[in-house]
């Protein structure tokens, strides 16, 4: 499943880098809390709930778009309310407080292999949709105006892009947990700004890195008994940190 989820994060998180919207992955993320909580009080699917509330928060980010209104400081209203929604409801929902950092941090090993066919049929379904739209969104990205001069629909384009993130979300909460979906998308981007010359590179090395980090994280996770989603997260920090220092040192040297 993690190695699956790395072709969705990969070029989502440079896209996400490209457009500056790095807190939409944590409003996201943090929403999926509520989900889970919804499901939990209506006796639905996990899945369900999250899914309700991750597409319900792209239509409210839809109505809320105002030229008067930073988006950054409207993520940021967004994310801190539904994460202390979820964290409310959770808390007086029992059958869901035993799990409740599971939900915050995520556990690939809990993950079996039955949920992996109908996982992989909406990873192809995603990737479809985003190669699809791949230049367009690369064009908006680039220069918003220049791509409306050449016919680009950047609203269109923009609601595809939430509803791709929102789709992710509700992949990764069980693999990473709602606190760390943002850095699923955000590190392994980062790290590859800092390997790569064009935007195919830094989706190919992004890939690897993110790649690189869930193999590693997982594996250390099962041989240090820690926890599996801040055990990737941390690997991946741990990489960009070396390849930073060395490219540092290089230029001084």
């Amino acid at each position: 499943m993690g190695t699956l989820l790395v072709f969705l994060t990969a070029p989502l998180g440079c896209l996400m880098l490209w457009r500056r919207m790095s807190f939409f992955a944590d409003t996201m993320a943090h929403g999926t809390l509520l989900g889970v909580a919804i499901a939990g009080a209506l006796s639905l699917p996990l899945w369900l709930g999250v899914s309700f509330l991750a597409f319900l928060l792209v239509a409210i980010l839809w109505v809320l778009h105002d030229p008067r209104l930073p988006n950054d400081a409207l993520l940021a209203l967004c994310s801190a309310t539904l994460l202390c929604s979820g964290l409310l409801f959770i808390q007086h929902i029992p059958s869901l407080r035993p799990e409740l950092l599971s939900y915050l941090f995520g556990d690939l090993l809990q993950i079996s292999w039955s949920d992996l066919p109908m996982f992989a049929i909406v990873i192809v379904v995603a990737l479809a949709v985003l190669y699809k739209n791949w230049q367009a969104q690369i064009q908006i990205a680039i220069d918003p105006d220049m791509a409306v001069s050449e016919g680009v629909n950047a609203k269109w384009q923009r609601l595809v892009f939430m509803l791709l993130l929102a789709l992710f979300t509700v992949l990764a909460l069980r693999a990473v947990g709602s606190l760390l979906m943002g850095a699923l998308l955000v590190i392994p981007a980062l790290t590859a700004r800092l390997l790569a010359n064009s935007p195919k590179q830094m989706v190919v090395w992004a890939f690897v890195i993110a790649q690189f980090g869930i193999s590693v994280g997982l594996w250390s996770s099962a041989g240090l008994d820690t926890s599996t989603g801040l055990t990737i997260v941390l690997t991946m920090a741990i990489l960009f940190a070396v390849i930073f220092a060395v490219q540092k040192v290089k230029k001084m040297a």
